[in-house]
């Protein structure tokens, strides 16, 4: 039977209480003369004149007389003795009988004075004497002296819940149906309910047990009370048996019970079911209510499932209900924390409309939301509305407030609240204190931090676990593992034992760190101290194991999960499926998919979602949709992150089309874009050149709610830059300001370097100014603003600037230096072009290709042909790869020298390589080493290169005897291909091939379809 469980505890109590069985139920009553004359002064109306005036008889009093005074028989008014007691209470510096409490207690509930007999238990209680004892003297007079109203027992179990002391109230309880007592249906299930709305469920079991023990016939609030019991631990299922045996019993369920079950099936996230018995209590004849309805919207937004939260609103009106404070605060905080701001602010003023005062919840959810979205401002100011209102900021509010500014590294704001909190009598809490150390770790500054801890614990807070956990997170985020190691260390000494989660931070940094062997360490320790590792403290390994690339040891962690009886679930599949699509290993990736599969961890949304950008930022788009579309297939909803994931994909490659397509499809379903999803979106239709575009969806973010940041400004800026448009980008800057919003280092070097291009460089030097004074300056602000000054002839300044970054330690890197030797050489300047050449392989930077081909064009121009062939090989030996633009300059070289074993070892290169070069080059260089008056300075030079070791190539080989052959000189074809052979360049069997090949490749190939004069321009990019 479901309502017969959890006896142990009832038992245990009910051995506790066997002893009142055995006690004595003597009186001490004394009937001396003094208690006589008492008893008959009382039954006079001026009763408490005389006795006050009798001294003699008011200093006789005690306890025992009082006691002995209430027995009188002579006294037949209740009310009367009542009156005496509390009088005589007040003259006896000692506490009464516990017996004359109790006389007086059963006599006025026999009379039906059941709110003075409160009074007297309410005192009895108070005396602080032990429940036993209070309890025995009751069962004792009861039956001693015939009560006949259990009303008594009732009023003490409320006399002790009155005092919040429900242990002594559950015990009352207990020994009176032991006692052979039983309270009335309607006290236990008050009882019942007080117990399950304090979730004090160990007593409920005890007193429910002790019902049905004492044969207590339940009735539909008992039952209610029951499903509401198991329905707080999210037990729906033995909650749903209860509602069927009630039934079964026929006892049918009310409005409240109907509530009560679908309340339970909300917060255990089966709203489906919830809205099955809606629609099942509807049918038997009960209309959902306001509380219905507010609870099922309230499960639906919990959900995530705004749209039927919405549609139950809706529904909600139509049956002429209003939602409440509860329905709107759940609306209001899931859009919040979607980040739709614009729907959480329209529910807030229609609440407001609809004539709802706003409370602190709803308050502290909108202040938690915009605080979340990084609008400060705005939080700020809806914190001086609810105070305007008399909604009256709680320790939430503040914390919320406080915990934000600290995360924005605003600690001045941040303290002033804390003052401010003080002033409105909260005092500050460890969850404040927390918030503000876990701020002074995210901006690295654990000085700061160490002495807050320091201040709370000296005004008697104790630092929790959890200040420790940040304290430590700060530390290993700066690498500082031994220091965060001893704050551990520290903690513990203190009394405070580390949890699971601390420990898997220090391993997770470890891991991350990739001192897995540390982290190793830290395992053995957690399990040492008696903690169990988790699915996270295994994901922190794999993640890390991953990363290295050692798959055998992912394999011995999933293992070692198994024998801890850890399954792995959602989340170390997806983090393992990520690590993997980060290192490029996508194969890997998708067998570890299909492996959760086999293994029963059937893939969730964020499982796809990892899976689809892995795949996506792989190169294998296809794929990636493939999977997106099996999404819905499987009744998965993909959710911002899904979409967004794909969105930045498609806006990197350019394919806008694709990106708003599935913005739409998003939209459509009710899924509001985020800030990522909109600078994604600005991002790619600024490099589309499709800044009007850009520009709408821009101004769109506020439309929608949305706190605007750094990103999206210095996207939108750079797009303006681009397009030309400095007016409209520094109106932007203008405004960041007002908004909150700082300007980055992307931001100003955007600026700069369109300010360069534009030929403002006033501009461009008093942006840079700016820069330097906010600690902006970087490598790419000053390479933005010397690639301006060369631009505009001011080689002098650019130089300068070089030395400004040496001075302040801001390194130059090899795009420094190639924009400097760009303009020497552009100038003509070598000699200047190859010092800052020397200077930056001294500094350890490596040129690149657009390096070399500067140095070798400004040589070309000047005709220094030695030293462009000197580069070349330089360039060779140093392992840089010459592109087509190179080998087009070096041709172009040889064939104005007399270097006939360049022009054909540089054939020999370009052919073999493959070179995607203009056919042109390569036939003018095969012509100028296939003159006919060179032909014996080719043999010469064959014989040279076989005598120093050195051999053409058989595609070479093959050119240079078609070369001659088509030129119509069979004999020195034979000549040039006797010696190929001889020297085991081609093999013999070649030789029929080579001469009888068709000759079209050639005609194609003739002089006659190039001109004899070609122009070369060099391309450089940067």
């Amino acid at each position: 039977m479901h309502l017969a469980s959890k006896q142990g505890l009832y038992y245990l109590t009910k051995t506790r209480l066997s002893r009142l069985k055995s006690a004595s139920f003597g009186t001490s009553a004394q009937n001396d003369a003094e208690a006589v004359e008492i008893a008959s002064i009382i039954t006079k109306e001026d009763w408490k004149h005389l006795l006050e005036t009798s001294s003699e008889l008011k200093n006789k009093l005690n306890p025992e007389m009082v006691h002995s005074v209430l027995h009188q028989n002579s006294v037949r008014d209740p009310k009367r003795l009542f009156h005496f007691f509390n009088w005589a209470s007040h003259q006896i510096p000692n506490s009464l009988n516990l017996d004359s409490f109790s006389f007086l207690a059963i006599t006025l509930c026999n009379s039906k004075l059941f709110r003075d007999a409160n009074v007297v238990l309410d005192k009895m209680v108070r005396t602080r004497r032990p429940v036993q004892a209070v309890l025995g003297s009751i069962l004792r007079c009861y039956k001693e002296y015939k009560g006949d109203d259990v009303g008594v027992l009732e009023i003490l179990i409320d006399c002790y819940k009155k005092m919040g002391s429900w242990d002594d109230a559950a015990y009352v309880f207990l020994g009176s149906t032991e006692g052979g007592f039983l309270p009335g249906l309607v006290c236990c299930n008050n009882f019942l309910g007080d117990l399950v709305k304090l979730n004090k469920l160990d007593l409920f079991w005890m007193v429910f047990n002790g019902m049905i023990d004492a044969k207590l016939v339940p009735d539909v609030y008992t039952f209610t009370n029951v499903i509401n019991a198991h329905c707080r631990v999210g037990d729906v299922e033995e909650a749903k048996g209860v509602l069927m045996e009630m039934e079964e019993k026929g006892c049918s369920p009310g409005l409240v019970t109907y509530n009560v079950m679908i309340g339970g099936f909300c917060k255990a996230g089966a709203v489906d079911e919830a809205l099955k018995l809606k629609k099942s209590m509807a049918e038997k004849g009960f209309d959902p209510d306001a509380y219905t309805y507010n609870t099922l919207i309230d499960g639906f937004c919990r959900e995530n499932r705004f749209r039927e939260a919405k549609l139950m609103m809706t529904e909600m009106h139509r049956a002429g209900l209003n939602p409440n404070h509860f329905a709107y605060t759940a609306l209001i905080n899931g859009f919040m924390k979607r980040g739709n701001m614009a729907e959480a602010f329209r529910f807030k003023d229609e609440m407001v409309a609809c004539g709802i005062k706003l409370n602190v919840f709803t308050y502290n959810a909108l202040i938690s939301g915009v605080c979340k979205a990084g609008d400060l401002e705005k939080a700020k100011a809806l914190f001086n509305e609810m105070v305007c209102i008399g909604a009256e900021p709680n320790a939430q509010t503040f914390n919320i407030l406080i915990e934000s500014y600290c995360r924005e590294q605003n600690f001045l704001k941040a303290y002033e609240l804390v003052e401010e909190m003080k002033k409105s009598n909260l005092t500050p809490t460890v969850y404040t204190y927390n918030g503000i150390i876990s701020g002074l770790c995210q901006g690295g500054d654990l000085e700061r931090a160490n002495h807050v801890l320091e201040a709370m614990t000296e005004e008697g807070l104790k630092p929790s676990v959890v200040m420790y956990t940040n304290l430590m997170k700060g530390h290993i985020q700066k690498s500082r593992f031994e220091e965060a190691r001893r704050i551990l260390d520290r903690m513990m000494e203190k009394g405070v034992m580390p949890d699971v989660f601390c420990c898997n931070t220090l391993i997770s940094g470890f891991c991350k760190a990739q001192k897995m062997d540390e982290a190793r360490s830290c395992l053995v320790e957690m399990v040492d101290w008696g903690l169990k590792p988790n699915a996270h403290t295994y994901g922190a390994f794999i993640h890390g194991y991953a990363k290295a690339g050692e798959m055998e040891a992912v394999e011995r962690c999933i293992e070692e999960m198994h024998g801890y009886g850890i399954a792995p679930n959602n989340a170390i599949y997806s983090a393992l499926i990520d690590n993997l699509c980060k290192v490029g290993n996508v194969t890997e990736a998708l067998s570890t998919f299909r492996c959760m599969s086999e293994k029963g961890v059937l893939p969730d949304v964020k499982t796809y979602t990892v899976l689809i950008h892995g795949l996506a930022t792989n190169g294998r788009i296809n794929d990636a949709m493939d999977f997106f579309s099996q999404l819905h297939d499987k009744g998965i909803v993909p959710d911002i992150f899904t979409y967004t994931s794909l969105i930045s994909v498609f806006s990197k490659l350019g394919d806008m089309k694709a990106a708003f397509n599935l913005y739409n499809k998003m939209c459509e379903k009710d899924i509001a874009p985020n800030i990522v999803t909109y600078n994604t979106m600005i991002d790619g239709l600024c490099k589309a050149g499709n800044i009007e575009k850009a520009g709408k969806m821009f101004n769109e973010i506020s439309q929608k709610g949305l706190a605007l940041n750094t990103k999206s400004y210095s996207m939108i800026i750079d797009g303006y830059c681009k397009s030309g448009n400095l007016t409209q980008a520094f109106q932007l800057l203008d405004e960041m300001p007002s908004r909150g919003v700082p300007p980055d280092n992307f931001t100003y070097c955007a600026l700069v370097n369109e300010c360069c291009k534009e030929g403002e460089l006033d501009k461009a030097l008093s942006l840079f100014s700016e820069m330097v004074l906010k600690g902006f300056a970087s490598t790419a602000s000053f390479n933005a603003l010397i690639d301006g000054l060369c631009k505009s002839g001011k080689p002098n300044e650019a130089n300068r600037l070089l030395e400004d970054m040496v001075d302040k330690c801001i390194k130059p890197n090899h795009i420094t230096y190639t924009i400097l030797i760009g303009h020497h050489c552009k100038a003509g300047e070598m000699k200047e072009a190859e010092h800052l050449f020397l200077e930056m392989q001294r500094r350890n930077l490596v040129p690149n290709v657009v390096t070399y081909t500067l140095l070798l064009h400004g040589y070309n121009i000047l005709g220094m042909r030695a030293e462009m062939f000197a580069l070349f090989e330089t360039m060779a030996a140093n392992g840089v790869e010459p592109d087509e633009i190179i080998y087009g300059l070096m041709v172009d070289a040889y064939l104005k020298e007399n270097n006939l074993i360049g022009k054909l070892k540089l054939l020999d290169e370009i052919l073999v390589k493959d070179v995607v070069l203009d056919k042109k080059w390569s036939f003018l260089l095969l012509d100028a080493v296939c003159k006919r008056e060179a032909f014996s300075e080719v043999l010469k030079l064959l014989d040279e290169m076989a005598e120093q070791g050195l051999k053409l190539s058989p595609i070479t080989c093959h050119k240079l005897v078609r070369s001659f052959h088509d030129k119509g000189s069979l004999e020195k074809a034979e000549r040039i291909l006797e010696s190929l052979v001889q020297f085991g360049w081609v093999p013999n069997s070649s030789v029929n091939s080579i001469i009888a090949k068709d000759h079209d490749d050639a005609n194609s190939e003739s002089p006659g379809n190039f001109p004899k004069q070609a122009t070369f321009k060099v391309v450089c990019q940067m």
